[in-house]
């Protein structure tokens, strides 16, 4: 396994690391169970979760996938051994998530409530990265859209977020400030608030979606990853599995993420399945599986910290753990770019 620096902590993360948003709907307690076992095993020591999970989000489910990690440390013993990273919702009108029934914004009755219950939840003391799942200012559709509306609406300023993430870090509920769904001006205005004032905790990752579909972060965010030292965790690397091809001509394979719950319109744009095909069959020509190829992509790219990976079967995580020892070679690297500027970000 391959380790990066998260930000500009003392943190050294796993490349690869283990997403859990499907335990406690597609997948049960015991098997959840299992794949933090065999991660752990490979050499991952990064998991990554939020009070949202399990996906979809449901009243029902939610916080379901953090019990689940919790009573994996409480019966292995070993939360020493695993980087944490959880994430607080943004401003939605749900209102499953606040014991008052109130829709979810970024307050400070409402971060101070989400961790306590994570905490609990988690059966920590503290949480290694705590993230922002997504903003509290309105946003466009995904946080690099290649179509933009501006909206207005009331939201609470970075600069108080940051005060309160501050005072979480003094209680040592949590040890590190993280990004999610968030633009480059978001980033480099929370970067500048910390800056300002050095009491404030600095960012040190932005978790958005990279794929060979959606490479967006690359227009503005990639940068500021490079020169202010806040690594991508890549979410999505298979693009909710279309990578892979199940999905094409229309296929709803059983058990399926898409069957199942009929949530990737995101992947299913007019342009998606003639990409999904070129990035297919290069991967074939070069003697790899697509699914490996496409994350060991975005393994490769120097502005990621981190590449997040989810699978509902065990045959699935060992294959996805395995595009660590896949290799983009400039050859292979210049095709994948060659496809690209053919079909440019077709699922932002």
């Amino acid at each position: 396994m391959e380790y990066r620096r998260l930000g500009r902590t003392d943190l050294n993360v796993s490349l690869i690391c283990l997403g859990t948003m499907t335990w406690g709907q597609q997948n049960t307690e015991a098997e959840g169970h299992a794949q933090m076992d065999y991660a752990l095993d490979r050499g991952i020591n990064f998991f990554d979760t939020a009070e949202l999970y399990s996906i979809p989000p449901r009243a029902e489910t939610q916080g379901s996938t953090e019990r689940i990690i919790g009573s994996w440390f409480k019966a292995r013993g070993n939360r020493d051994k695993v980087i944490l990273a959880s994430k607080v919702v943004g401003r939605s009108e749900n209102t499953w998530f606040r014991d008052d029934g109130s829709p979810a914004e970024l307050s400070r009755a409402q971060i101070e409530e989400a961790v306590n219950k994570s905490l609990k939840r988690l059966q920590t003391d503290y949480i290694d990265l705590y993230q922002i799942h997504w903003p509290d200012r309105p946003m466009p559709w995904g946080s690099n859209p290649t179509i933009f509306h501006h909206k207005e609406s009331d939201f609470h300023p970075i600069q108080e977020t940051l005060e309160i993430m501050r005072d979480l870090v003094k209680a040592g509920k949590i040890r590190h400030l993280g990004l999610s769904n968030e633009s480059a001006w978001g980033a480099m205005t929370f970067l500048k608030g910390a800056e300002a004032d050095p009491s404030l905790p600095r960012v040190q990752s932005i978790q958005n979606a990279y794929n060979l579909l959606n490479r967006t972060y690359e227009v503005a965010l990639a940068e500021v990853s490079m020169r202010e030292d806040v690594g991508l965790l890549a979410y999505s690397p298979l693009a909710q599995g279309y990578l892979t091809g199940k999905y094409l001509d229309g296929a709803r394979p059983a058990g399926a993420r898409s069957t199942l719950f009929n949530r990737g319109q995101r992947y299913e744009t007019p342009g998606a399945e003639p990409a999904i095909r070129k990035y297919g069959a290069l991967a074939r020509e070069f003697g790899l599986d697509p699914a490996q190829m496409a994350i060991a992509f975005a393994n490769s790219r120097p502005f990621v910290a981190a590449t997040i990976i989810g699978a509902t079967s065990m045959e699935q995580l060992k294959a996805d753990i395995g595009s660590i020892d896949v290799r983009i070679t400039p050859e292979l690297e210049e095709r994948i770019d060659a496809i690209h500027l053919q079909h440019c970000n077709p699922c932002p």
